[in-house]
């Protein structure tokens, strides 16, 4: 399976300015992406998406592919990942190159490993699903069958549309949550579901011990204290 990997880091981020070459213990926060996905034995092109040169120009010296300059119109706050996926894959397209699936790692989760990386992938292949998507187990409280909506007359309702509410803990089928590290998507699902994740979703959780999703300062302090404790 031919696999292109994307790392997206445009130069616009606000709950955390120019956090993609920001430095996290003295290395830019793309690095930690960049030497781990090099390093894979499944991702056959990596490339950096991004519309700064600043960006483009330090990805470069960690040795990531920037084949091309993202259009301003595709790095806007609003922008949702899959045009900039398909973007991506359009660009190879004119080339004349193609790729089976789509692997797009965000820096925001700067300590996912390789044998992590690789056992996502290799999970993927083997389970032949549409996509697979990292992820966290949602703690019982926010647990889906124990959430409520309103309803159309402003009263509660239980989330799941269950009449009855699971009374036990121990009695609740496990939920996940996306934690944004890792999604690998067929590219056939990508062009023609305009999907990240088709019908068949596989799943790999993430350890909690190193997990993060860098959005704001205080998970950037987050990712601070956690490299210190490592250290230590």
């Amino acid at each position: 399976m031919k696999i292109l990997g994307i790392i997206p880091a445009r130069g616009g981020s606000k709950g955390v300015p120019r956090k993609n070459i920001k430095l996290l213990a003295g290395k830019p926060l793309i690095a930690y992406t960049a030497e781990v996905a090099i390093k894979s034995k499944f991702i056959d092109t990596l490339i950096v998406s991004s519309e700064d040169e600043e960006i483009i120009d330090v990805a470069k010296s960690l040795g990531i592919e920037a084949p091309f300059k993202r259009p301003q119109d595709l790095s806007l706050d609003t922008t949702p990942t899959l045009p900039v996926i398909l973007h991506a894959l359009d660009f190879y397209k004119k080339q004349n190159i193609f790729f089976d699936a789509v692997c797009l790692l965000q820096t925001t989760s700067p300590f996912r490993t390789v044998k992590f990386l690789d056992k996502a992938i290799q999970t993927f292949i083997e389970k032949d699903t549409d996509s697979l998507v990292s992820v966290q187990q949602v703690p019982h409280e926010y647990n889906p069958h124990w959430v409520f909506e309103q309803d159309n007359l402003g009263n509660l309702k239980i989330a799941t549309g269950e009449k009855q509410i699971i009374s036990r803990r121990q009695d609740l089928p496990k939920a996940f949550h996306r934690d944004g590290s890792i999604y690998i998507t067929k590219t056939a699902v990508l062009l023609e579901q305009q999907s990240l994740f088709g019908n068949s979703i596989s799943y790999i959780e993430s350890p909690k011990k190193w997990y993060v999703n860098i959005d704001t300062m205080e998970d950037w302090e987050k990712a601070e204290a956690m490299l210190l404790h490592k250290k230590k």
